[in-house]
């Protein structure tokens, strides 16, 4: 009888090959796990995706956004905005480097509309399908042979099924904004207070609020915002602030968002090389020309460039209208009221909102992965815990920017990404906590102490730094030389996202186009009613040129006198 030959079994796509284990492994793509599907969590899956890495991301809330979904309820762990909430930041200068916001969007977005550019985005790049939706992480520890390969555990539960999967790297995207920072404790009396007291997680509209009186303490963004939502229903707000704030406006000069018309590499430049105190008289002047902020009762303690500014554009209408009085600092919680610093009483106050921040930090995971302390943590370049043997876990969005979240969050992971690759490299640990350190006393000698003081950076130096060891920071004399067009957008115009796609890896190549139109996509939201001009548009355009360049030639002469 005839013997049958056997037949070769071919490898399939499930069975590993005969080749050795390092060789398949180098040819699989890294599994990355992210946990959180908000702003951070979303550009985390593009930017894997973008190099060859497969994104598993764990969200558990049941849909995306994070701190910009919208919710009539709480719900502990998660974050919470209230229904008025608008944008601080204006559409060009928030976007994501590659997919800018329509042009028919407002500059500053109610956040709804930015839910409705999350989902665009979300389908432009395909990436609901590496999400596991109301899939919370309740453990994140070191594999057992971490020291290794870097290998972390990951266990979720979903539906109270709990399930562990091991991944080569981790993104945590979890924010700032889940944790109520609450200093009860050092407010003398509070326990006897007969009315309401909550923080400012827990509010969402002004309805329930109607004809009360309301002692808001904190005046940051939230309570500024939050004081002028309930001023136009309430019988009175009282707004207590410590040291007080500098107020700015959402628009500027020309009409323009502020941050178009003063995030600029060149307006950058004189803030660094111009004397302190001739850039905070010069602040503080032009703010008060607006409303004189000693009048109002909120002038700081502290200087212009020593603290973030709090955006404010209905504040100074409400103070003079008398909705909203500023007030010392609480001293003391009587039973139906309050007793300022200053020795003046208010009684009858029906309800206390804390408008004090957020702590942050990581309760899926051991100190000894993240070591946080009194609301801080060193990170490298705010992003790699220094101390791991190997570097596969990032920290994205952690951070206070002076400017725009979202830009700063996707370079972090475009950054992080690359050295999960192994195509960039972190220097020595020694090197690493050496910059830390300078970091952190950096921030302590410029600005005033504050509650989450150590992860304030400046928009455009941080960029700049990130965008350096990434290899995407744009060369301006090269410019310069083949495109002097775009050179002086670049330069003299707002420092947009964009302006990090246009070389290196990830370029993109619709970011010039981008970057030449931005005026015009930024003037299209408010000119939404056309207007007949005789006025000739190529001399407007020549004529703006020119009086830009006056403007620069006038400034420089100012530095130079001071040099």
């Amino acid at each position: 009888m005839r013997k049958r030959k056997k037949r070769q079994r071919i490898p399939s796509a499930r069975q590993p090959s005969a080749k050795p284990l390092k060789q398949q492994k180098d040819r699989m793509a890294k599994r990355v796990a992210i946990i959180g599907a908000g702003v951070s969590g979303l550009t985390a899956i593009k930017c894997c995706l973008d190099e060859g890495l497969q994104p598993t991301c764990f969200e558990r809330s049941e849909d995306i956004g994070g701190l910009w979904r919208f919710q009539e309820h709480v719900t502990e762990g998660h974050s919470s905005i209230y229904k008025s909430l608008t944008t601080n930041s204006s559409k060009e200068m928030m976007s994501f480097s590659d997919f800018p916001i329509p042009e028919e969007y407002p500059n500053y977005m109610h956040h709804s509309k930015m839910m409705e550019y999350f989902r665009m985005y979300a389908k432009q790049f395909d990436l609901l399908r590496y999400i596991h939706f109301k899939a919370r992480v309740c453990h994140l520890r070191k594999h057992t042979d971490f020291p290794i390969t870097g290998q972390w555990e990951i266990v979720t539960e979903v539906n109270g099924k709990q399930e562990s999967a091991v991944f080569d790297a981790v993104l945590i995207c979890t924010g700032l904004h889940v944790h109520p920072y609450f200093p009860l404790d050092s407010f003398l009396g509070f326990e006897k207070f007969k009315g309401k007291i909550i923080h400012s997680w827990t509010y969402k509209n002004p309805e329930k609020f109607e004809d009360q009186r309301i002692l808001i303490i904190g005046l940051g963004n939230s309570g500024v915002e939050i004081a002028i939502d309930l001023s136009h229903i309430t019988k009175q707000i009282f707004l207590s602030t410590r040291t007080g704030a500098w107020v700015i406006s959402r628009v500027s000069d020309g009409g323009y968002p502020l941050d178009i018309a003063h995030f600029t590499r060149f307006k950058n430049l004189l803030y660094h090389i111009l004397p302190v105190a001739l850039v905070n008289r010069w602040g503080e002047k032009k703010l008060n020309m607006r409303f004189n902020h000693e009048n109002y009762g909120v002038k700081p303690q502290h200087r212009f460039l020593s603290k973030t500014p709090v955006m404010g554009d209905d504040l100074p209408n409400a103070i003079i209208a008398g909705r909203v009085l500023i007030k010392p600092h609480v001293k003391k919680f009587t039973e139906r009221g309050v007793i300022f610093e200053d020795g003046s009483t208010e009684e009858n106050i029906d309800v206390v909102i804390f408008a004090t921040g957020y702590n942050f930090s990581f309760p899926f995971t051991q100190d000894t992965v993240l070591r946080t302390q009194t609301n801080k943590i060193s990170l490298y370049k705010y992003v790699f815990p220094p101390h791991l043997e190997k570097h596969t876990l990032a920290v994205i969005g952690l951070i206070q920017p002076v400017g725009a979240i979202i830009p700063v969050s996707e370079l972090q992971v475009r950054w992080a990404t690359r050295i999960f690759k192994g195509l960039n490299k972190l220097p020595s640990d020694n090197e690493m906590m050496a910059d830390i350190v300078k970091k952190i006393q950096y921030n302590e000698k410029r600005y005033a102490a504050s509650h989450n003081n150590s992860l304030v950076v400046q928009y455009i130096d941080y960029m700049d730094e990130l965008a350096s060891l990434l290899g995407v920071k744009p060369n301006l004399l090269s410019l310069l030389l083949t495109d002097p067009k775009l050179a002086w957008e670049v330069y003299f115009g707002p420092c947009t996202p964009t302006q990090f796609r246009l070389t290196g890896p990830g370029k993109w190549e619709g970011a010039r186009n981008t970057i030449l139109t931005q005026e015009e996509r930024i003037v299209k939201a408010t000119k939404t009613r056309p207007l007949q001009s005789c006025t000739d548009t190529k001399v407007t355009a020549t004529s703006s040129f020119f009086i830009k360049a006056l403007t620069c030639l006038g400034l420089l002469t100012v530095i130079l006198s001071y040099l």
